[in-house]
């Protein structure tokens, strides 16, 4: 693809307005995301009361097909980086994302089938994950870095949206419909965002893919084996073979690397919010009386709140917290501040639900509305680290990896979901002593995070003048 400017993006534009192409990749995050989650928020509940699998199993499944979808972003990245730019990669994995929900929709009644579906959709929407955004960064210029941060902010807003509609609706869709309506409807979003996407396919700035690179990651780490010795770090020996750049940016993916190995545990909690807790919440109470409403829940709906709360404690964060906390204690609410602390409070909301399950197991019910405290406490979370992990990633990354690095991020999801699919599978903790371990094992990993975030030197990777 032509690196082109579109009239949205032309040097007179005020640094603070976003390229008028941004439309059109927001509503397309919005409408996939609501295919994904979708999906995604009855897919515990499908598999016990329709599959008949046993709890344990399908939340390790459940996790097994969410790591997936953040594995596949590797292969992505590669593809994007190298060969097909992000542009022609989104669309065309997104095709196959939509042929994975016509799967689950037509192969309700056969687990083979319907886990066929499940693969495509995990090859579909990892695959574009890094590509899109690392794409809405492409976007902007130098002198439009402030309104970055506000783009990822709009985005994940965006995100939660379709997520909060989507996990309100599919699980009475499910109830009312059946599993073949409840899993078509996602489809048929999904369908629409890959449109949505295509319509702008003439306003996008198209950086192009840098093709086979003699100085590739690959080859610079091989460089550095062969060149070991003499005193010299390791990656510096690669020098000998290739230029400064392209040893700098493996020296810089190294480094953020050694960040988000820490960040794989809090993914491991966070993402417990549709499985484990889905689950607990279908022992609890869920004849709710609201300001005088009176209704019954569905257990699946419940996760419902998380994207809501987004929506909300986003501009709060932004405008409010961060803001005042840098006046109190007269220092940066730096991104790896931000994560750190996000951390701690990820813990804490595990420990909630992990003192909820040992009433459940005592014999005592309570109210599913015990959760929304331990909801708003995880989301609170997410803030801090999901959405400043995405920022910081794309500010660390040289130009040449970043889609590279934004799926390096992806990958701690992917890991996260494995541990978590690990020990639902051996079944060695049960009950509260389940929350308990993973908020035990949270707190730890927090401290390395901080431990390790005191020696990272930040880096400013913007897109330079897009000049490629």
């Amino acid at each position: 693809m032509a690196n082109t400017q579109s009239p949205g993006t032309s040097a007179d534009a005020v640094a603070d307005k976003f390229p008028n192409q941004i439309k059109y990749i927001v509503w397309n995050e919005a409408c996939e995301r609501y295919s994904y989650y979708g999906m995604r928020s009855i897919l515990v509940i499908f598999l016990v009361q329709y599959l008949m699998l046993d709890k344990n199993v399908a939340t390790s499944d459940y996790h097994l097909f969410a790591g997936a979808c953040y594995l596949f972003p590797v292969l992505g990245a590669y593809i994007s980086d190298r060969f097909w730019g992000k542009y022609k990669t989104i669309i065309l994995l997104s095709l196959v994302y939509c042929l994975g929900h016509g799967f689950l929709a037509v192969f309700e009644d056969s687990q083979t089938g319907f886990y066929w579906g499940l693969g495509l959709i995990a090859l579909g929407s990892g695959g574009i994950k890094p590509c899109v955004s690392a794409h809405v960064g492409d976007q902007f210029k130098p002198s439009q870095k402030a309104s970055l941060q506000k783009v990822f902010d709009l985005f994940y807003f965006m995100i939660n949206f379709g997520s909060f509609f989507s996990t309100m609706i599919t699980p009475w869709t499910l109830q009312a419909y059946g599993p073949g309506v409840a899993f078509g409807i996602p489809g048929i979003l999904m369908f629409l965002a890959t449109i949505i996407f295509w319509m702008g396919r003439h306003e996008y700035i198209h950086v192009p893919p840098t093709g086979s690179n003699p100085h590739g990651t690959g080859k610079v780490l091989m460089s550095a084996i062969r060149n070991m010795g003499g005193g010299e770090g390791f990656l510096n020996g690669a020098r000998k073979d290739h230029p400064e750049d392209a040893v700098d940016a493996v020296k810089s993916a190294f480094n953020v690397g050694k960040i988000f190995i820490a960040v794989t545990i809090f993914w491991a909690l966070f993402d417990q919010h549709g499985s484990s807790w889905v689950l607990q919440a279908r022992e609890m109470n869920l004849d709710v009386n609201i300001f005088g409403w009176q209704t019954t829940l569905l257990p699946s709906q419940i996760p419902a709140l998380n994207p809501i709360m987004v929506m909300i404690l986003i501009p709060i964060f932004t405008f409010g917290i961060y803001p005042a906390c840098e006046k109190i204690f007269k220092t940066e609410m730096t991104p790896l501040k931000r994560m750190g602390a996000g951390m701690f409070v990820t813990a804490f909301s595990f420990v909630l639900v992990g003192i909820y399950q040992y009433i459940l197991d005592g014999g005592e019910q309570i109210s599913v509305l015990w959760q929304v405290l331990p909801f708003l406490i995880i989301t609170m979370a997410e803030v801090m680290v999901s959405i400043t992990g995405l920022q910081f990633a794309y500010t660390q990354a040289p130009r040449a990896m970043k889609s590279t690095i934004m799926s390096m991020w992806l990958l701690t999801v992917f890991f996260g979901n494995m541990i978590t699919a690990y020990i639902a599978k051996i079944n060695v903790f049960d009950g509260g002593n389940f929350f308990m371990f993973f908020a035990g094992i949270m707190g730890i990993f927090a401290i390395i995070f901080v431990w390790i975030a005191k020696n990272y030197k930040m880096q400013d990777h913007m897109e330079g003048s897009l000049k490629a």
